[in-house]
């Protein structure tokens, strides 16, 4: 059965036409037109890990109690993922991400969704950073489940391929400079995968896509948004006005890279690996 068949039977309606829609690295998506005049978006996977697209469907639901716009989930397979279809051909360019209020209202709504918490670092299941496996067993402290449930699964993997040097110790002696991880905060809900790629703007307000959600340190969202662009002051003042920030965040925006550098290394290769080696050197 094709996922063609299976919307239709959980929607309802048939797919009359179904456009491809650019801009995924991972899956395919597309626009898709239902006979009862719905468009709904879909996005597909030939050969996903199990269990992928409805993880994603759970966190998107996490998030969905939440001030930010996050696509509703209509239907779920094992290869595929129906939602919500959002209008984005107003997104604003990148040149316009950090000018007001679009900087201001995703600063403020982000602050909002943290402070709605989590029960534990960790969530209710497993789920996935991309298609990388995200083990999610709560432990109880932050720099505990940081290192043994974020970096060294990947670590060990990307070193098994032969992307990253043996940064096994490394971790260790991280684990012991608590001091690095700044003071103990509860853990925060936490979209996981916050890239401006996962970040767009419906009739000029922001809205989510794309998450891998968990509780986790409140720091991760930012570095991440800092990471693979800018951090905008509008955006940074209105988190504040909200919940302010500890104090030396930005010295830790490189401990919470880590991360997402070290899944780079994995997926892509390249020179992530020696990048986050030395950032363990220059933190320890």
């Amino acid at each position: 059965m094709t996922w063609k068949t299976e919307l239709s039977g959980i929607l309802g309606a048939r797919v009359e036409r179904a456009d491809h829609v650019a801009g995924g690295d991972i899956n395919d998506s597309f626009r898709v037109s239902l006979a009862d005049k719905r468009v709904v978006f879909v996005k597909t996977h030939d050969r996903p890990p199990a269990g992928m697209f409805a993880a994603e469907a759970a966190g998107l639901d996490w998030l969905r109690v939440g001030p930010l716009r996050v696509p509703a989930v209509l239907g779920v397979g094992d290869n595929w993922l129906a939602l919500e279809y959002l209008d984005t051909a107003s997104s604003l360019p990148p040149t316009m991400r950090g000018r007001s209020p679009f900087a201001e209202a995703l600063g403020r709504g982000l602050a909002q969704l943290h402070r709605l918490a989590a029960p534990s670092f960790g969530f209710t299941g497993d789920n996935f950073l991309a298609t990388l496996p995200q083990p999610n067993t709560p432990l109880d402290t932050w720099p505990s489940f940081y290192v043994e449930r974020r970096l060294r699964p990947l670590a060990r993997l990307a070193t098994a391929k032969g992307r990253m040097p043996d940064i096994d110790s490394k971790l260790d002696a991280l684990l012991a400079r608590t001091d690095r991880f700044g003071p103990a905060e509860p853990p925060a809900r936490l979209h996981g995968d916050l890239w401006w790629g996962n970040v767009c703007t419906v009739a000029g307000e922001p809205a989510l896509i794309d998450p891998a959600v968990y509780g986790g340190h409140r720091e991760i969202d930012l570095a991440m948004l800092a990471l693979f662009g800018e951090l905008p002051d509008e955006l940074v003042d209105a988190y504040h006005e909200v919940w302010p920030l500890a104090v030396g965040w930005r010295e830790r925006l490189e401990l919470h890279q880590l991360y997402p550098l070290t899944a780079h290394a994995v997926l892509f290769g390249g020179s992530y690996g020696a990048q986050v080696a030395r950032t363990l050197d220059g933190l320890l």
